[in-house]
């Protein structure tokens, strides 16, 4: 069972400085600036990936991770009901059925898996981040097992998820296990989330993961009218969050 951290932030009792905690980011904190200007003494750790959990937008319009059970996320009944229908149209179309079967099992890969950024946060760090959540009206706080694939030292070089070799590792993840249906983002969310996505790539979260799970809800921002004062309202944002659902900043 997850550990629910709620209540308060995580230091190592007895030692003089407390243990920094460590921090999946899977939402608009993917954006490495957003996270400076929340955050300003976190240190950025490297990628990771919470399986057996779905990514998506929720009720309330912003990101969140919802549990279904086995990270590999394949529906076993589906693939039955495809070998079937493969089986009784033997030597008609067999080209097309594999490539389909390919793209269905690439979907799948990604299906029941969250990537997100990692971060050291010292405790003032926290604090502030639990505010900006909404900690716990909007999202409560667990500490979720990850794969986690660190970058080199003091670089934003980008980590290579397929190849590299990942680490066991607790993390704090923001959570909302009531609002667990999909929905739409908020508007000026699209801009950050899309910032978030941008610096995502870059340090080494899948592209087509980016394609097939997350932009079913982010689209590709285009310049078109009031681009800017989304922009300027997406910034606001980041630096202090005012939850329009709970109308209160958080």
């Amino acid at each position: 069972m997850p550990s629910d951290l709620s209540s308060g932030t995580a230091a190592s009792a007895g030692t003089s400085k407390p243990k920094p905690t460590v921090y999946f980011g899977y939402g608009s904190n993917l954006w490495l600036e957003q996270m400076r200007t929340r955050c300003p003494e976190s240190e950025y750790l490297g990628v990771a990936r919470l399986d057996g959990y779905k990514w998506l937008i929720n009720e309330r319009g912003y990101a969140n991770v919802v549990e279904v059970g086995d990270g590999g996320g394949d529906d076993d009944d589906d693939d039955d009901d495809d070998e079937k229908g493969s089986a009784a149209k033997e030597g008609d179309g067999d080209d097309d059925d594999d490539d389909e079967k390919k793209k269905k099992k690439k979907k799948k890969k990604y299906a029941h898996v969250v990537f997100g950024l990692v971060y050291a946060l010292q405790p003032a760090d926290e604090a502030r981040l639990d505010r900006n959540e909404g900690v716990p009206h909007a999202y409560t706080k667990e500490m979720l097992s990850c794969d986690f694939w660190a970058a080199e030292d003091g670089t934003k070089k980008k980590v290579d998820v397929e190849h590299g070799k990942s680490v066991e590792k607790e993390m704090l993840v923001y959570i909302d296990r009531k609002r667990v249906g999909e929905h739409e983002p908020k508007k000026e969310y699209v801009v950050r989330m899309n910032h978030g996505i941008e610096d995502a790539v870059k340090m080494g979260v899948p592209e087509e993961y980016v394609k097939e799970v997350m932009r079913r809800f982010i689209p590709e921002e285009g310049e078109g009218e009031g681009r800017r004062s989304l922009e300027e309202k997406a910034r606001r944002q980041a630096v202090e969050f005012r939850d329009e659902n709970f109308e209160k900043v958080e």
